[in-house]
């Protein structure tokens, strides 16, 4: 058996009513009082007249028959009730990033086409500016989020509507055909609405357990406490969130949504017990391993540091097992596309980035998507995966076809990542094509570099990217935030990594500035840097350096 979203929670919340499921500030919601909000959230929607108008085997990869939900909101217990709400009114629910302003939004409305929303009062004013151009919009769930900011034209409140709304089941069956709809962060192109079934997203993103049914599901519970750090908007966030759930645990968000605050994270892992902390790489550990040199905490429940959507590096690894040597921290690769893929596990003493075991299920494709390269083949290959994989890309045939191909009658997911399979049965993932530097014919892969970078103590953050080269056609300018009273020169740098990445892979320049711009989740906004990277001109005083 495949499940919904909302099948799968509904019969979770019937075994375990009164157990905690969420804990966001001073509200403590247990599994029946969070079922309940859903399934009046789903009522609402099935009452506008939104659901499934095409049945997903009549439609293509790339095609959608339900009408979408956009969630524009910060973390709160609003965005996981619309994600369950909606799969109980067979609406798909998609991701909308707060940080956009009016021309992005509109860009992302226009491509996925929203009958419904659920906003926060404070990105009102920016969704009013776009609202003339999304004529497909039938109904607005305005958050009351004390911003004072007031209702919409047309718009409801979200709380008043859910008293409103008739109490009991939707008179709808979900169906594990139905879409869970995710959109990329855009930080490397526009951003793409990736199409699951909500039946393979269940294992393949949200980790949800293989059970045939519902006696299965609930005897496969494992409740842990898990404090999820990175906003709701992007995939590591929503994943964790609900693979907690869907093994019956409790939800704890920190206080402070708006941003990571440090602080607050260790403080809320202390007063919940928590046993799971989710981050997202390098941006979020390093203000936590600051906070930690400079309070005391009660950590002691915590057992798992879970990272996922962008680099973890080894020094960030070895600071945060000093402070907590008891932890395990799980360092996972995955993607929109394919769901979780990979993962390397560190424990004290015992810390590497980049190099994963090749699991089942997981493989390396040619630079051509054509053929599956055996381990020590020495062609540099694409990280792929078979079984349950995303659909394909909203209106989009050409890209679902390129990213999802088909070799030997096996379909394949290719989310971007390059990677060469050793015959010890390891993987080396070099990072994504999209954001490689071709110099003088050589791939350089920009999280390469900055690997090798942030192994600098002085080196608080860093990004690579490329700038045009009359001699090279592509050059590596790296852009870095040095530590607080740090004095490092480019030539400090240089010397450093010289020693541990190929000459020709050397940047070219460096710009040492007071932040690198991220996204919420942690990732690098590639554009900003390369952006930058070409404006730059303080090359470094050294004609080898960066030749191939």
């Amino acid at each position: 058996m495949a499940w919904s979203l909302a099948a799968a929670h509904e019969a979770i919340a019937r075994s375990r009513p009164d157990a905690p499921a969420l804990v966001f500030r001073d509200r403590r919601y247990s599994w029946s009082q969070v079922a309940d909000r859903a399934r009046r959230l789903a009522q609402v929607l099935h009452g506008a007249g939104l659901g499934c108008h095409t049945e997903r085997s009549e439609l293509a990869g790339w095609a959608s028959g339900q009408d979408h939900l956009g969630v524009y909101l910060y973390n709160g217990n609003e965005y996981l009730e619309a994600l369950i709400g909606a799969s109980g009114a067979r609406v798909a629910p998609f991701n909308v990033n707060y940080r956009y302003v009016a021309d992005e939004l509109r860009y992302l409305l226009d491509d996925a086409r929203p009958a419904a929303l659920v906003v926060d009062s404070r990105f009102a004013d920016t969704l009013a500016q776009v609202l003339p151009d999304v004529p497909g919009v039938r109904l607005i769930l305005q958050v009351d989020d004390g911003s004072g900011t007031p209702l919409l034209p047309g718009a409801r409140w979200y709380e008043e509507a859910l008293a409103a709304a008739p109490d009991g089941p939707v008179p709808v069956t979900p169906s594990p055909d139905d879409l869970y709809v995710l959109y990329t962060g855009g930080t490397t192109g526009m951003p793409k609405g990736v199409l699951w079934r909500q039946g393979d997203a269940f294992t393949e993103c949200f980790g949800g357990p293989d059970a045939a049914t519902e006696a299965e599901l609930v005897a496969g519970l494992n409740p842990h406490v898990a404090v999820v750090a990175p906003p709701f908007m992007h995939g590591a966030g929503q994943w964790i969130a609900l693979r907690t759930w869907l093994l019956g645990g409790t939800v704890v968000i920190p206080s402070h949504p708006e941003a990571l605050d440090a602080a607050d994270v260790w403080a809320t892992v202390e007063r919940e017990r928590a046993d799971l902390l989710l981050i997202v790489g390098d941006a979020f550990a390093r203000p936590l391993v600051d906070e930690l040199d400079r309070g005391r905490y009660d950590l002691s429940s915590l057992t798992v540091l879970l990272s996922g959507g962008a680099a973890l590096s080894v020094p960030l690894k070895e600071q945060l097992l000093a402070h907590l040597p008891t932890l395990m921290i799980v360092d996972g690769l995955g993607s929109s596309e394919v769901g979780g893929q990979v993962s390397e596990i560190a424990t004290y003493g015992n810390a590497t980035t980049g190099t994963f075991p090749l699991t089942a299920g997981n493989h390396v494709l040619s630079a051509e998507r054509d053929r599956v390269l055996r381990p020590g083949d020495a062609e540099l290959g694409w990280l792929a995966k078979s079984g349950r994989l995303a659909l394909g890309y909203l209106h989009d045939e050409s890209r679902t076809r390129r990213t999802f191909p088909v070799i030997d009658g096996v379909r394949y997911g290719v989310p971007g990542d390059r990677a060469r399979a050793w015959s010890d049965g390891t993987v080396q993932v070099y990072g994504r094509d999209s954001v490689t530097i071709n110099s003088g014919g050589e791939k350089i892969f920009a999280e390469e570099v900055e690997r090798a970078l942030r192994n600098h103590p002085d080196v608080y953050d860093c990004v690579v990217a490329p700038r045009p080269s009359d001699r090279w056609g592509q050059e590596v300018v790296a852009i870095v935030r040095r530590r607080a009273g740090s004095a490092v020169t480019a030539e400090d740098l240089v010397a450093t990594i010289d020693t541990s990445i190929a000459r020709y892979k050397l940047p070219k320049a460096f710009v040492f500035v007071d932040d690198i711009a991220r996204s919420p989740s942690g990732k690098a906004d590639y554009r900003w840097a390369k952006r930058l990277a070409e404006e730059s001109a303080a090359a470094v005083d050294d004609p080898e350096v960066g030749a191939g």
